[in-house]
């Protein structure tokens, strides 16, 4: 790790990752109301490279210089096209802190997958309670769920289509450029990834659809809000922490999030928090905590 990073500054970027990411489903369910899904959020990305282009080149005139941009652009579809882009979809027929809470598990699935196909490292004791512990939350989760037909079962594959895809995408991405380069990687990313969407948009039909004129003012603010606050500063937020602190305190924004989309949706949106619900997110709560904090919790038994 580099020098320890000022208190204050560091105060505000954990503050930032921490809340305003569980703000963003509220944003984005705002946001839907409004425009469609990939056309709006493919504008969201392509905004947001154009602002994190733009920072990355006070920092160098060539910002974009050794990135592996095959690579940088899958990671980008992956993760925000098809992650961002289909929990999004899932969004339409699923209630905002379902969706946030289903998302908390992509620390599950990256260790699956990284067992599976990448690292093939068996988990320890730990991770694999963390493992069985979250999936029985989120069969709970669906399971509990008033569902109002088959046809549900779409917005529900399309959250598991996102989970997987953002979670190869995160291990694609692993090492693929120093830290200080991380920047330039999520504009490439960014830009990928709206390139995506815009182009789902379109072979849709979205854009034949689009009335800018019936868009309400808070659809735009949930735009601007997505783009400058949920990508721009907090992603930003987001990789200045990674190089300085441990990625396990870092990440933890997966178990806080959920929990400030479900009462933002049920405050703002009028979802409804069933005892089904919340018994699900505490199980899957506390094994994304096991699968993050797995080497804390071995170093604390050998120590005890």
């Amino acid at each position: 790790m580099s020098d320890e990073a000022p208190g204050a500054r560091a105060a505000l970027a954990f503050t930032c990752v921490l809340v305003v990411w569980g703000t963003t489903y509220l944003a984005v369910a705002w946001m839907l109301a409004d425009l469609p899904v990939f056309t709006s959020l493919g504008a969201r990305f392509f905004f947001a490279a154009a602002v994190m282009y733009a920072l990355a080149r006070r920092q160098s005139p060539r910002p974009l210089e050794g990135i592996v941009t095959s690579r940088a652009m899958l990671s980008g579809v992956l993760m925000g096209g098809c992650g961002t882009g289909f929990t999004g979809v899932a969004m339409l027929g699923m209630a905002s802190g379902v969706a946030a809470l289903l998302n908390a598990t992509i620390p599950i699935c990256v260790t699956l997958l990284a067992w599976a196909f990448f690292e093939r490292r068996r988990p320890v004791i730990v991770t694999a309670v963390g493992l069985l512990t979250g999936f029985c939350g989120v069969v709970l989760v669906v399971g509990g769920e008033a569902w109002s037909g088959p046809g549900d079962a779409a917005y529900v594959a399309a959250m598991a289509f996102a989970v997987v895809a953002w979670s190869i995408g995160t291990l694609i991405q692993r090492d693929l450029v120093s830290r200080d380069r991380l920047q330039s990687l999520c504009c490439v990313q960014f830009a990928a990834a709206g390139v995506f969407l815009c182009l789902l948009g379109l072979f849709a039909g979205e854009w034949r659809e689009i009335d800018l004129a019936g868009v309400t003012p808070r659809g735009w603010f949930a735009l601007a809000y997505l783009t400058l606050v949920g990508s721009v500063l907090t992603q930003s937020a987001y990789l200045w922490l990674l190089a300085r602190y441990p990625a396990e305190k870092v990440t933890s924004y997966a178990i806080i999030n959920p929990a400030i989309a479900m009462l933002l949706g049920a405050a703002f949106l009028g979802e409804r928090i069933t005892s089904a619900g919340l018994a699900g997110a505490a199980l899957v709560l506390g094994g994304v905590s096991l699968v993050l904090f797995e080497r804390s919790l071995m170093a604390l038994v050998r120590r005890n």
